[in-house]
């Protein structure tokens, strides 16, 4: 397919024209497929990427990802856009890439709300939060309407002279707006700021802004503590209602060769990761300890923080966010579970930034001024628009500007995507291979008498992580045991035993410590190993199959001849 372009964001037909690119040139090892369709109609686009000669994609541990469930945060299917590229295009050359798509398997829908991104990238854009869906309403209600009302292709902020306004001009830079102090009751000016838009129904007097036609947060359906509309903005009427998430929800269950899952969003410049419910001490202790060392990786590949969205990502103190991706890819699914926030216009800008969420409620205005410094030294004044006169059919005169958020705060400037977005395809790759991995060690064969064998089936886990990934899974109930079958040719019989065997899970390295090996600590066991044996009567010269299968670890598969 031709490279992903970096010089604008893909609508809809361009995004399928280069997924099926894709799949055709490089059908040894992409296949593309629809997961269902969206509220409009669209197809849902799955890539699935590995190498079919090394076995089929459901019998290798797998990595989901998937991108833009909210409408504006089209960074994420460039993100998504760019690892189907580098797997493809590296295979063969690059030796990382290469072991990834021959051991495992990659499953990437990179736009999961095609609605609502094409409205973000229509002529005169409209923002909706994710879906087309009109939810909780089904009309347009009364009050002020954001819109592009003078055609540029921008929605900025609308700045009136009011004289009970809350802004007035900073003495530092005139452009930038400041509140007006407790007590000041001086001649002004003061300005009053609404989002550029219509007012329906306006009586002169009241400017209120409209209820959200749109309304639905689709990161707010997934099962996990859904609440509804009341407790939950955006949930909405019940878990799965929407057929995009009904959809994710149903491809992810179907494959339980899943180990790990990462959706992108934006923005903020950081990794969450699980709960948004709960705190660390209320998970199980070998998760957080396994999800912190991921984390080390994460920021070493990426740059990016990670932090606890119950920690250090909450719009309340006081309240939870429910019914979330990663939430319900950790608590039901039982992987290690990721939401990936692309781009911090603030580390860009040279501002520090600790509480992601505090920081838009209240910060030091010196870190407006260093945003303004860069959008005049860096983003050639295309940040933030000058204020410029504008004659609004209800208002009257009023003035356009403030920061083009469109432009370089919900995204990246277009000259900074590419270099964005890269080092996290590299960080989904080596989360990919620390998957547990089934891998044969040997296979023993012993005569016992003219017509009487004894066979032995050795695998192993040759994987960082344990067949189970997660302890969550194992509360839940979730991951199969490791099972080890025999197949017998006609004219073959077990004797006094099962032809299917189940071990439990099989332990990885995680949790090794050098300090341990230094101390002489280490004993590291064989927990990692398992074994199967059968006594069997057939002819010599019989053909035996053998199969270890473990639904997250892949299958191991094996034939030997009775001599």
């Amino acid at each position: 397919m031709p490279k992903p372009p970096f010089d604008r964001f893909v609508k809809y037909p361009e995004l399928t024209d280069l997924l099926h690119g894709s799949a055709k040139k490089f059908a040894n090892l992409c296949a593309l497929s629809s997961i269902g369709k969206s509220h409009e109609g669209r197809d849902i686009w799955l890539c699935t990427i590995t190498n079919p000669e090394t076995g089929p994609h459901d019998e290798k541990p797998a990595i989901w990802i998937d991108a833009n469930i909210h409408a504006t945060e089209l960074t994420g299917s460039t993100a998504a856009l760019y690892l189907i590229d580098k797997l493809l295009t590296q295979y063969g050359s690059d030796e990382t890439v290469t072991r990834a798509v021959d051991t495992r398997t990659f499953y990437i829908v990179p736009r999961l709300g095609p609605d609502g991104a094409e409205l973000a990238m229509s002529e005169r854009p409209t923002y909706v939060r994710s879906s087309a869906r009109p939810y909780p309403l089904t009309d347009q209600q009364d009050g002020l309407v954001a819109q592009d009302m003078d055609g540029d292709g921008r929605i900025l902020t609308m700045r009136i002279p009011d004289g009970n306004g809350t802004w007035k001009k900073s003495s530092a830079d005139a452009r930038l707006l400041v509140p007006r102090e407790p007590t000041e009751d001086g001649p002004g000016p003061y300005f009053r700021l609404l989002t550029e838009g219509e007012i329906q129904n306006f009586d002169g007097v009241n400017v209120k802004p409209a209820p959200a036609l749109h309304g639905l947060d689709m990161n707010r359906n997934y099962p996990f503590e859904w609440r509804p509309e009341g407790e939950q903005r955006g949930a909405g009427p019940y878990p799965t209602s929407e057929p995009e998430i009904r959809a994710t929800v149903q491809a992810i269950t179907d494959r339980p060769n899943i180990c790990a899952f990462i959706q992108y969003h934006t923005y903020s410049g950081v990794h969450l990761r699980p709960s948004g419910t709960k705190a660390d001490e209320d998970l199980p202790t070998f998760d957080v300890r396994v999800l912190n060392k991921l984390a080390e990786k994460a920021t070493e590949i990426t740059g990016y923080p990670v932090v606890s969205t119950y920690h250090g990502f909450r719009y309340d103190p006081k309240d939870n966010i429910t019914g979330v991706s990663d939430d319900w890819a950790y608590d039901h699914i039982g992987v290690h579970a990721w939401v990936t926030e692309f781009w911090s216009p603030q580390r860009a800008a040279g501002i520090e930034v600790k509480d992601f969420i505090g920081w838009f409620i209240d910060h030091p205005f010196d870190d407006d001024l260093k945003f303004l410094a860069w959008n005049d030294e860096e983003l050639n004044g295309e940040g933030f628009i000058e204020w410029y006169p504008y004659e609004h059919p209800q208002l009257g005169p009023v003035e356009l500007g403030g920061w083009n958020t469109a432009f370089c705060i919900r995204n990246p400037p277009l000259d900074r995507l590419e270099a964005e977005v890269a080092p996290h395809a590299d960080w989904a790759i080596w989360h990919v291979l620390v998957s547990p991995l089934l891998r044969h060690r040997e296979t023993l064969v012993e005569k016992l008498d003219a017509t009487t064998w004894r066979v032995r089936l050795v695998v192993e886990n040759s994987g960082w992580l344990p067949t189970n990934v997660t302890e969550r899974a194992m509360e839940r109930k979730i991951v199969r045991p490791l099972e080890m079958e025999i197949s017998l040719p006609d004219g073959a019989e077990l004797v006094g035993t099962e032809a299917r065997k189940e071990f439990g899970q099989l332990a990885g390295r995680v949790g090794s410590n050098s300090m341990l090996a230094g101390f002489g600590a280490a004993s590291d066991g064989t927990a990692d190993r398992a074994s199967a044996e059968w006594v069997l009567r057939a002819p010599e010269g019989s053909e035996i199959q053998l199969t270890a299968r473990h639904q997250r670890a892949g299958v191991v598969r094996d034939s030997v001849v009775l001599a």
